[in-house]
């Protein structure tokens, strides 16, 4: 008789010692298999995770074609891969498994020894951008589709909106201070919309350093400068490129001899040292700063749109910081104490006039204890006219306090005070006199020169700045003195603004190969404190910068000059004043996000193509709902675009748009 099978009884389903372990074997069941699933599924978890950036997309635009071999799919980063993130270990506090943002410790104390998080630094003082996706940013149902922009005709080749306003001009009722060479930009309605075309024949720019020393011809296709100063040494032509042999109309013999003659008449100024931030007034075509930058000296450039109206085209082609700029009736856009040495070497300006109005706006831009270096035939000629200008010179900066430290030659060499000593010992009704307390020397935007003396401020901010390369990390004391809601917090926000640029700008140089690109002249658009720029020195990229501040920013200027940097205000509702085809690279973080209530994208987008270079690429970090229409605008300009995510994944409220403006 065969045994029968044993069957469970409903009673023995039921009892409780029977459920608990059937319960207890189903849920670590569940829990293998889970487990297995999540550990097999990981393998591509190390190539995701990623600081900067990651493609977001490949229905963009391809980008350039070394980024194309890195950015196949969708789900590729294209940083440098970290290593592997492992698995979250069981029953580990919260402590152990999270890794902070910011820069505030877990005692509330700041610190810069901290996680680098993708962020928008103007989240740091402003709110503007806690309304995004609200009332700041323009409904999606408004934005219309952008159809291709047309190409300029040939007559805005070289056109800069608000130096050749042709019809402002011929209605000013006085042009005898230079007013005609001073911004008077297009009305609303007649702003560029079209595409400013290159020369006939344009290039590749010649790569630095040897760009220093020659350019193509077709590139600035204009022969009055060697006609006129061609004698003088600044400028030749050798068939199809212009020959820089390094003079000027005071050293016709070259910028070295000249530099090492001001070096031995003053040692003080020690060139790349106690010097590093110079300004070259009536430039030329900036072989003074030129050959500065042998000696560890960044020197900014400047000279009208006049006669010799090319002169700052012929800078920036050499790859020489520079722009459009004059002394006439309004300050210019560089904050007080900017300068480390001033020069002007027969710069046509007459310093004197208007109670020395002029004189009085180098003052204010020369840093306490700086110098202004002055050749030109006053100095060393003796007919009667110009010894009247010597002593009317000599008058003038005796009474603001200048002092004259050396004259040979044809060179004279003057140094401000440290302080306001000499100031208050004058006598009373001494001329001209200090500006009143009210007066910011900082604000410069569109402000009339002020014929009074800038008073020093009396804690010695400004003057204090330590020796290059030191003071290019060193926070300076003028950080203090920015307009801000932090204060203790101050230079923990500059040193953490310095580490976020220098590792997205370490993905940058790798993943986009930046030092295999022709790279020279860079513009950060919102600048900051310049951590962007002394990033890139850093990293060796052989480059100047042009830091701007937009005028609807903290006005942080003072501490980009401190650190030993060049910059200058702006509003980007309005053109900027540099010649089309400048700029090799634009870098603007967060910048739309700020302007898009005051100005059109499409105007800036447009100046944008006005500035770079052809070959030359576009940088832009801001919130999505921005990018996407910028990147609308960019492909109906005929930019190469293409979009990234940054390391917190497709899901981020920020991301990375790139362009490329393509030679065609």
């Amino acid at each position: 008789m065969r045994a029968a099978t044993s069957v469970p009884s409903p009673d023995h389903i039921t009892n409780p010692n029977t459920f608990i372990k059937i319960l207890v074997l189903s849920f670590f069941s569940l829990s293998l298999f889970f487990a297995v699933k999540h550990f097999s599924s990981d393998t591509t978890y190390s190539q995701e995770f990623s600081l900067p950036f990651s493609s977001t997309t490949n229905t963009t635009t391809a980008v350039h074609a070394d980024v194309n071999s890195t950015a196949s799919s969708s789900s590729t980063y294209l940083a440098s891969p970290p290593k592997a993130a492992s698995p979250q270990p069981p029953h580990l506090q919260p402590e152990d498994v999270i890794e902070r943002t910011g820069i505030v410790d877990e005692n509330g104390a700041m610190t810069v020894d901290f996680v680098i998080g993708d962020y928008d630094s103007s989240l740091l003082e402003s709110k503007v951008n806690e309304s995004l996706g609200e009332s700041v940013v323009e409904s999606d149902q408004n934005w219309e589709k952008i159809e291709k922009f047309r190409v300029c005709d040939q007559g805005k080749r070289e056109y800069i909106p608000c130096l050749d306003n042709v019809d402002v001009v011929s209605r000013l009722n006085s042009t005898e201070k230079g007013e005609k060479y001073e911004r008077h930009c297009p009305a609303k309605g007649n702003e560029l919309d079209c595409l400013v075309p290159n020369p006939k024949g344009y290039k590749d720019h010649i790569p630095w350093p040897k760009s220093r020393d020659e350019v193509w011809y077709d590139n600035v296709p204009h022969t009055r400068l060697v006609e006129d100063k061609g004698g003088q040494n600044w400028i030749s032509r050798n068939k199809d490129k212009f020959i820089f042999p390094g003079g000027g109309t005071q050293f016709i013999h070259g910028a070295n001899l000249y530099l090492d003659q001001i070096s031995k008449m003053v040692p003080d100024i020690a060139f790349g040292q106690h010097v590093r931030v110079a300004l070259d007034v009536g430039c030329g075509v900036a072989s003074f700063g030129a050959f500065l930058l042998d000696r560890n000296v960044t020197t900014l450039s400047i000279a009208p749109k006049d006669v010799h109206e090319n002169q700052i085209q012929f800078a920036l082609e050499r790859g020489v910081p520079a722009m459009v700029a004059v002394f006439a009736t309004h300050r210019l856009l560089y904050p007080s104490q900017a300068f480390d040495l001033i020069h002007c070497s027969r710069c046509r300006i007459n310093w004197t006039r208007d109670d020395g109005i002029l004189l009085l706006e180098v003052n204010r831009m020369l840093r306490a204890g700086g110098y202004f270096v002055w050749a030109a035939q006053p100095v060393y000629k003796h007919e009667d006219k110009l010894q009247e200008q010597w002593k009317e010179m000599e008058d003038l900066t005796g009474r603001i306090c200048w002092e004259l430290i050396a004259k040979e030659g044809y060179i004279a060499t003057w140094r401000k005070p440290l302080n306001n000593t000499c100031y208050f010992t004058r006598n009373q009704n001494t001329q001209p006199p200090i500006c009143e307390e009210k007066d910011d020397p900082d604000n410069v935007w569109y402000v009339p020169l002020k014929a009074c003396i800038t008073k020093l401020p009396e804690n010695g901010y400004g003057a204090n700045v330590t020796e290059w390369p030191l003071r290019l990390h060193h926070p300076p004391e003028r950080l203090q003195s920015i307009k801000m809601d932090a204060f203790v917090s101050r230079n923990d926000i500059y040193k953490a603004e310095y580490k976020y640029w220098k590792e997205i700008t370490l993905s940058y140089v790798n993943v986009f190969r930046w030092r295999t690109l022709n790279v020279r002249n860079v513009m950060d658009m919102r600048a900051r404190y310049g951590g962007f720029a002394a990033a890139l020195h850093d990293h060796g990229v052989d480059c100047w910068v042009m830091n701007v501040v937009p005028v609807s920013d903290t006005n942080t200027l003072p501490v980009i000059y401190d650190r030993g940097l060049v910059g200058v205000v702006h509003d980007w509702c309005e053109p900027f004043d540099t010649y089309p085809r400048t700029y090799d690279i634009l870098n603007a973080a967060g910048l739309f996000s700020i302007e898009q209530k005051r100005c059109s994208m499409s105007s800036i987008m447009l100046e944008m193509n006005r500035i770079l270079r052809p070959n030359g690429h576009v940088y832009i970090r801001d919130v999505n709902s921005v990018i996407y229409k910028l990147e609308e605008i960019a492909k109906a300009m005929g930019w190469m675009t293409h979009v990234f995510d940054n390391g917190e994944g497709p899901n981020a409220g920020v991301k990375l748009l790139t362009c490329e403006k393509r030679l065609l």
